[in-house]
C-alpha cells in the first residue's frame, strides 16, 4: 500500500511539471483603437506617439512592428512621461529597467485647487531644470502680470506656447483675448498683444516673427512680435467661412508665415450651408484651400514636419479612429495606418480565427486587398520610433471578423499588430434598405467651404439584416462561407480576376408545413436579378435563404464534401453547394415554443419593456423609502438585496446552481448551437461514413449519415442523408460543442488536412468516441452504440456554465517532440479552463474576463494553438494565450539621447515609488486631459487610474501600473 501511494505521488508530480510545460495564461496584447481617447501626445525627437484615454489608460505607439501592452529593454536607465488628469493633478513617471523588466514609478505631483484648475500645458518648460511642483504650477495656473489687470477679466489662461527661436520667452494666451508675451529669465512681460475677441487658440510662427490667434467669431488674425514696441500691432484679420458655417476655432497650427507657401491648420468649419453638424480641420496651404470633414469628434492633431517649413503630414485623433493625411502628394491622400486601425469601421457582430495559412492562399488575399487600397498614398508611415526586436512569427495567421454592414474583414493576426489585408462586402448580392439621405454630407463641386470626407468609420448600415452572424473558411480550397442576420448563406470562392455573375437564392423551408407559427420577425433580403461584377477576391456563386429568415446560430463547411450546414431557432440544413440543392432540410422547433417565431427585433422589445419594468419597481422603491425616511442601515441592505436579485433575474450575472433539469417548454429549446461533419462509424463498427452532426438548445443530438457519390460522379448524382442517432441528454442543458475522438483518443483533421501532408491519418482501427460537450458537462459516448463511457460535471463544481469551447494542440515549451490536445473552454464566469483529450480532466484554470462582460465573454474566440481574442471595447480586442510555448510577445528598444531631465532633478525629487493623492469624487473616472512627452519610448504601456494605492504589475508583456 505504501508503494502505490508513493507511485501515486510521483505519477502526480510528473503530470505537474508536464503542466508547466504545456500550460501558461498570459493576456498579451490590445489590438485595435483605444476606446475613448481624449489627449495625444508626440515626441518629434523620438518619434513616438502617445494617447491618453478616459479611463486613464496611457499608450504608446512607435513604429510598425508594434502595438499593445509591451514589456520593454532600455538603453538608459530612464525616461519621463508628464500627465494632466481631470481631478486637476499633474504627475510625472519614469520607467526603469529591472530585472528585464519595466517598472513605472512617480517622481513628483502636484495637485491644484478647484478655483485654480490647470486648463492647459506646456511641453518645452518642462526641459527647464526647475523643481518639479514649481514648473507644474507655472504651468497650470493663470499666471498674470499685475500691470495688464485683474484675473477677473481676464479669465482662464487658454493657450501656452514657446518662442520657437528664443525658449525663455512664453506666449500667454488668456480667455478674453489679451496675449503676453512672458520672459523666465526676468519674470516678467515684455509684450503684450491687445485683442479683443474671445481666444480660442494661438500658435507662434517658426520664425519667431508673427503670433497668429484664433477666436470664438470665427476669425484669425495675424500680429507682428518682432521689435522692442512693447505692443503688438495686428497685421491681418481673416473670416475664412464667416460666423454663420464657423463658429468655433478651437485649435490652431500654422506653417512659416513670411514664406509664400505658408501652410495654416485650424478646427472648423462646425456647420455647413445646410447646417448639418461636421468635424473638420481646414488646411490651407499656398492656394489649396480643404475643409477635411471626419467622422467622428476631434480630440486633437499636430503636423509631422521634414525640416522648418516643409510639412509632411497632419496628424488626427478622432473620437473613433487615428487618421495621418500626406501633405506632400498631390491631393492630399490618406496614409494607411499600420496599427490603430479601427476595428470597429462597422459594428463588429462575429469572428473567425484560422492557423497556418498556406503561403499560396495568403499571397491572393494579399492581392485583392491591394487592389482595395489605391486610393492610398504610397508614402511611408512617418512615426517610425523604435526597433522591433520581436522574432518573425512561425505561421501565417488570420482572423476574420463580420461586420453590421454585411462585410467581412481579413486581418494578419500573425504577430502583435493586428495589420487589414482585405474587405469583403456581401451587400452587392442584395437589394438593401439604404437610404436616399445618405450622401446628405458628402460635399458638392463648388460648395463653400470644400468639404472632402477622411476615415473609414461608418457606424451605419444601410440595412441591419446584412450582418454577418457566422463565418467559416477552408484554408486549403479557399472555399468561404458566410451566414447573416436575415437567414442568408453565401458561398464563395477565391477568385483572382473580376467576374460578373448572377447569384441565384435556393430556399430552405426550416418549419417542414408547421402548422400554427406565422414569422413576426424581419422579412428576407431580395436578391438582386440582374449581373453583378465582382472584383477580385471572394467571390459569391451560391446563396441559401431560410425560411423564416432567423438569426444563423451555426454554420459550418466541408470542401472536401462540397458541403455546407447551418442552423437557426427553427431548424438545420445541409446544402451541396457543387450541385446547388438542398440535401437535408430538419425541423428542430417545439410546439409550445412562440417565441422562436417572433424574431431578433421582438426580442430586443421585450427584453428592453423587462429592463423599463424591472428599473421602475426599483424607482419605486427608492421613492418609498424617501417617502418614510427609512434610514435604518438594515432595511437599506434589504433594498440592496432586491435590487441585486432584479438584477440577476435579468441574468446579468451569472447563476451559480447545481445541475437541475430543464423543462422541455424552455423557451428557444429548437435553437441549433453546434453542427459538426465526422467520417466515423455511426451503423457498426467495421464501416465508417460521413457523418452531420446537429446540437440544439434544448440539449438534443441529432446524427445523420451521408452518402457521397463517387468522385467521377459527385456532378450527377446526388448526396443522400439518412436519420441515424438521436440522442436526449437528461438535463436538456444546451449543447455548444461535438467532436469526434479517433481510435487513439485524438480529434479528427479538419477536411483536406490530411491531403496536404499536414496531418496524420486518422486511426479508423481503433474504438471512436462521441464528445458532447453542453454548457453544464462534457460527456463521452462509445461509437456506433452510443453508450455512456465518463464525463466531467462542471457546472456542478462551481456553477459555471461553458460558453466557448475549442479544440487546441499544447506543445511543450521544453522539447519540440511532446505535445498534447485539448478542450479551451470559457464560461460565463470568465474563467478559462483546458479540459485533457480523451481523458476528460480538468488540467488548469484561470480568471481571464469579468464576468459582468457578458459581451467580451460572447465575442471569444479560440485558435488552434492555445490562444483567443475576445473584445474588451468596441474597438478593442485583448489577445491571450492559454499555451506556455505559443506567446505573442512584443520587445522593442529606443535609442534614447544620453542625458535626459531626470539628470538636472534635484536629489529630493530622484525616482522612488510615491502614493497618488486623488479626489475621493473622481474613483474611476480619471480623464486624461492632456499628455506632456518629455522622454518617451518604444511601445505601449498602460497607466490605469482607479482609487487605492499604486502597485506596479508585471508579467511576461506587459507593465501597468493600478492606482
Amino acid at each position: 500500500e505504501r508503494m502505490k501511494r508513493f507511485r501515486r505521488h510521483g505519477q502526480e508530480s510528473q503530470r505537474e511539471r508536464i503542466k508547466q510545460e504545456l500550460y501558461g495564461f498570459n493576456k498579451t496584447v490590445e489590438h485595435g483603437f483605444p476606446h475613448q481617447p481624449s489627449a495625444l501626445g508626440f515626441s518629434p525627437s523620438l518619434q513616438l506617439l502617445a494617447i491618453g484615454t478616459r479611463s486613464g489608460a496611457i499608450k504608446l505607439y512607435p513604429s510598425i512592428d508594434t502595438e499593445g501592452e509591451v514589456c520593454l529593454l532600455l538603453s538608459i536607465e530612464q525616461v519621463e512621461l508628464v500627465t494632466l488628469l481631470d481631478d486637476n493633478s499633474l504627475h510625472m513617471w519614469t520607467l526603469r529597467a529591472h530585472h528585464g523588466v519595466s517598472e513605472l514609478l512617480e517622481i513628483g505631483q502636484t495637485h491644484t485647487t478647484p478655483h485654480h484648475h490647470p486648463t492647459t500645458s506646456l511641453l518645452p518648460l518642462l526641459k527647464i531644470p526647475f523643481y518639479f511642483p514649481h514648473t507644474l504650477t507655472l504651468i497650470g495656473l493663470p499666471c498674470v502680470p499685475e500691470e495688464y489687470g485683474g484675473r477677473r477679466i481676464l479669465e482662464h489662461v487658454e493657450s501656452l506656447q514657446e518662442n520657437p527661436v528664443n525658449q525663455r520667452q512664453v506666449l500667454i494666451g488668456y480667455g478674453r483675448g489679451l496675449m503676453v508675451i512672458w520672459d523666465l529669465d526676468s519674470q516678467s512681460a515684455i509684450k503684450h498683444i491687445p485683442a479683443t475677441q474671445q481666444l480660442e487658440s494661438v500658435w507662434w510662427t517658426e520664425d519667431g516673427g508673427h503670433v497668429l490667434s484664433s477666436h470664438s467669431d470665427g476669425s484669425y488674425c495675424r500680429w507682428k512680435v518682432a521689435g522692442d514696441d512693447p505692443q503688438s500691432e495686428q497685421e491681418k484679420s481673416e473670416v475664412p467661412y464667416g460666423e454663420d458655417t464657423q463658429k468655433v476655432n478651437t485649435t490652431f497650427l500654422s506653417g512659416n508665415c513670411e514664406s509664400a507657401c505658408h501652410s495654416i491648420y485650424f478646427l472648423g468649419p462646425r456647420l455647413n450651408s445646410s447646417s448639418i453638424h461636421r468635424h473638420c480641420i481646414s488646411v490651407i496651404h499656398s492656394k489649396t484651400h480643404v475643409a477635411l470633414d471626419f467622422t467622428s469628434r476631434i480630440i486633437d492633431f499636430f503636423v509631422i514636419r521634414d525640416g522648418p517649413g516643409e510639412p509632411s503630414a497632419l496628424v488626427v485623433l478622432v473620437e473613433e479612429e487615428l487618421v495621418v493625411i500626406d501633405l506632400q502628394t498631390e491631393g492630399w491622400p490618406v496614409i494607411q495606418t499600420p496599427y490603430l486601425v479601427p476595428l470597429h469601421c462597422s459594428a463588429i457582430t462575429c469572428s473567425h480565427h484560422v492557423s497556418a495559412i498556406p503561403l499560396k492562399l495568403w499571397e491572393r488575399v494579399l492581392s485583392a486587398g491591394a487592389l482595395q487600397n489605391t486610393h492610398y498614398s504610397k508614402k511611408p508611415w512617418p512615426m517610425t520610433g523604435g526597433q522591433n526586436l520581436a522574432p518573425d512569427p512561425p505561421q501565417r495567421d488570420l482572423l476574420l471578423t463580420g461586420h453590421e454592414d454585411g462585410t467581412v474583414r481579413f486581418w494578419d493576426a500573425s504577430g502583435v499588430c493586428l495589420y487589414p489585408m482585405y474587405k469583403l462586402s456581401t451587400a452587392g448580392v442584395f437589394l438593401t434598405d439604404s437610404d436616399p439621405n445618405d450622401n446628405l454630407n458628402q460635399g458638392t463641386e463648388g460648395e463653400w467651404p470644400p468639404f472632402r470626407k477622411v476615415g473609414c468609420f461608418d457606424p451605419y448600415s444601410d440595412d441591419p439584416r446584412l450582418g454577418i452572424q457566422k463565418i467559416h473558411l477552408c484554408k486549403y480550397s479557399g472555399y468561404l462561407t458566410v451566414a447573416g442576420t436575415a437567414g442568408q448563406i453565401l458561398v464563395l470562392e477565391l477568385n483572382d480576376e473580376a467576374a460578373e455573375q448572377t447569384v441565384e437564392a435556393t430556399v430552405a423551408d426550416l418549419l417542414q408545413g408547421q402548422e400554427g407559427f406565422r414569422w413576426k420577425g424581419h422579412t428576407r433580403l431580395e436578391v438582386r436579378e440582374e449581373p453583378v461584377t465582382f472584383p477580385p477576391g471572394f467571390q459569391p456563386f451560391a446563396l441559401v435563404q431560410c425560411q423564416p429568415p432567423a438569426v444563423v446560430t451555426a454554420l459550418t463547411l466541408h470542401s472536401e464534401w462540397k458541403l455546407v450546414t447551418f442552423g437557426t431557432s427553427h431548424g438545420f440544413g445541409l446544402y451541396d453547394y457543387q450541385q446547388k440543392n438542398n440535401v437535408l432540410v430538419r425541423c428542430t422547433l417545439n410546439p409550445s415554443d412562440q417565441l422562436a417565431m417572433e424574431g431578433p427585433l421582438s426580442r430586443v422589445k421585450s427584453i428592453k419593456k423587462s429592463l423599463r419594468q424591472s428599473f421602475r419597481r426599483i424607482r419605486r422603491s427608492r421613492v418609498s423609502l424617501r417617502k418614510h425616511h427609512v434610514n435604518n442601515a438594515a432595511k437599506l441592505q434589504q433594498a440592496n438585496a432586491r435590487l441585486e436579485a432584479e438584477l440577476a433575474e435579468m441574468e446579468l450575472a451569472p447563476v451559480q446552481r447545481k445541475i437541475e433539469p430543464r423543462s422541455p417548454d424552455d423557451s428557444f429549446t429548437g435553437l441549433v448551437r453546434t453542427l459538426y461533419f465526422a467520417d466515423t462509424f455511426l451503423s457498426d463498427s467495421s464501416h465508417n461514413t460521413p457523418s452531420l452532426w446537429a446540437g440544439t438548445n434544448g440539449g438534443s443530438v441529432f446524427a445523420y449519415q451521408l452518402r457521397l457519390p463517387p468522385v467521377e460522379c459527385r456532378g450527377e448524382d446526388p448526396v443522400t442523408a439518412h436519420p441515424a442517432k438521436e440522442i436526449q441528454l437528461m438535463h436538456r442543458a444546451p449543447v455548444v460543442g461535438i467532436l469526434v475522438l479517433d481510435g487513439h483518443g485524438s480529434p479528427l483533421p479538419e477536411p483536406l488536412e490530411v491531403a496536404h501532408d499536414l496531418a496524420r491519418s486518422p486511426d479508423m482501427q481503433g474504438s471512436h468516441s462521441l464528445l458532447v460537450i453542453s454548457e453544464e458537462q462534457f460527456k463521452v459516448f462509445t461509437l456506433p452504440k452510443v453508450s455512456a463511457k465518463m464525463k466531467l460535471k462542471l457546472t456542478a463544481i462551481d456553477g459555471s456554465r461553458v460558453r466557448r469551447v475549442g479544440v487546441a494542440w499544447f506543445g511543450s515549451n521544453r522539447t519540440d517532440d511532446y505535445g498534447e490536445s485539448g478542450l479551451t473552454v470559457l464560461t460565463n464566469q470568465g474563467d478559462l479552463h483546458v479540459v485533457s483529450l480523451p481523458g476528460v480532466k480538468l488540467q488548469v484554470q484561470y480568471p481571464c474576463i469579468r464576468r459582468e462582460d457578458v459581451s467580451g465573454i460572447a465575442s471569444c474566440v479560440f485558435t488552434k494553438h492555445g490562444q483567443g481574442f475576445y473584445l474588451i471595447s468596441p474597438s478593442e480586442f485583448e489577445r491571450f494565450s492559454l499555451s506556455a510555448r505559443c506567446v505573442v510577445e512584443p520587445r522593442s528598444l529606443v535609442e534614447v539621447p544620453s542625458q535626459t531631465p531626470s539628470a538636472t532633478l534635484p536629489r529630493a525629487l530622484e525616482p522612488q515609488p510615491s502614493h497618488c493623492m486623488f479626489h475621493d469624487d473622481h474613483p474611476n473616472s480619471l480623464q486624461l486631459m492632456s499628455i506632456i512627452i518629455v522622454y518617451l519610448w518604444s511601445d505601449v504601456f498602460s497607466y490605469s487610474c482607479a482609487s487605492g494605492d499604486p502597485e506596479i504589475s508585471r508579467s511576461r508583456s506587459d507593465v501597468s501600473i493600478h492606482l
